[in-house]
């Protein structure tokens, strides 16, 4: 099966070719420019017991377009919990108000490949960096810079989410491994240096399940969700479920994909045919 991507349809400027910047690899040794204060990179949430929980595609700042894809859904702050496949920031107008979800108690994203810029800030290769939508961190103070950095090295790599059908993992781009408890172990303390590295840099930027239609899963997990490679409508391989469909670039057509976790089992059934 060939999937529909955004690609053909959405402007150079707004989408790279979405694997790693040419002088960086999935093997490649960033430079000294992660966070070593050892924040914890899978967190977990048990069942939601008083109402719902979604996940939604990749933002790219567009929160205000987000709130109303919530409110069409009737989502309510009172009891709904909301996940985020990462990339909050970078292409669109409203990134500065990135800090205000994050204060948000039901909000829990991932850390997105864009979302990582932040974290290396300092460090990161930053004309790659400019040229996806970054211009808008180099207008903010010394200060302000820091501040962002440091919530932002506080995102996960992966997230678990307990339903009642079954556990649901989050990761931006896809999981390393073909099981799920491969990779927390290793998130988890299991593995350090360059390996952890790699490890990191594959969940958050890796498209090989998709452009090689692979639809083998991941054990573990009842369901896998990520964004990453924008689409014209979601996609199942497998158990992993692919959901950015470009809610960031409305004038491609995109739209956000914001998926009920306690209906997932029902969209892997019907969705891997």
């Amino acid at each position: 099966m060939v999937y529909n991507l955004l690609a053909d349809r959405v402007a150079p400027e707004h989408l790279n070719s979405g694997r790693l910047p040419q002088h960086l690899s999935l093997r490649t040794n960033w430079g000294g420019g992660l966070d070593m204060s050892n924040p914890k990179l899978v967190k977990r949430f048990q069942v939601n017991e008083i109402g719902r929980d979604f996940a939604v595609g990749d933002i790219h700042g567009h929160f205000t377009a987000l709130q109303s894809a919530l409110d069409e859904i009737g989502f309510n702050p009172e009891c709904d919990r909301l996940f985020s496949v990462g990339d909050l920031i970078d292409r669109g107008p409203e990134c500065e108000m990135v800090l205000d979800w994050l204060d948000k108690s039901w909000f829990h994203p991932v850390r997105g490949n864009h979302d990582d810029y932040v974290c290396r800030y300092d460090t990161c290769e930053i004309g790659n960096w400019m040229q996806n939508g970054g211009a808008w961190f180099r207008s903010l103070t010394d200060f302000e810079q820091g501040e962002y950095a440091a919530q932002f090295r506080e995102l996960p790599i992966a997230i678990e989410v307990f339903t009642e059908s079954g556990l649901v993992g989050l990761a931006h781009a896809d999981c390393p491994f073909n099981s799920w408890g491969e990779l927390t172990n290793a998130l988890d303390g299991g593995c350090i240096g360059s390996d952890l590295r790699n490890i990191k840099n594959y969940c958050m930027w890796s498209r090989g399940r998709i452009e090689n239609d692979n639809h083998c899963g991941v054990n573990g997990v009842l369901a896998l969700v990520v964004g990453h490679t924008p689409l014209k409508a979601p996609a199942v391989l497998g158990n992993v479920v692919h959901i950015d469909t470009a809610g960031w670039h409305k004038a491609s057509g995109g739209y956000f994909t914001i998926i009920d976790l306690g209906c997932i089992g029902d969209m892997v059934d019907q969705g891997d045919q």
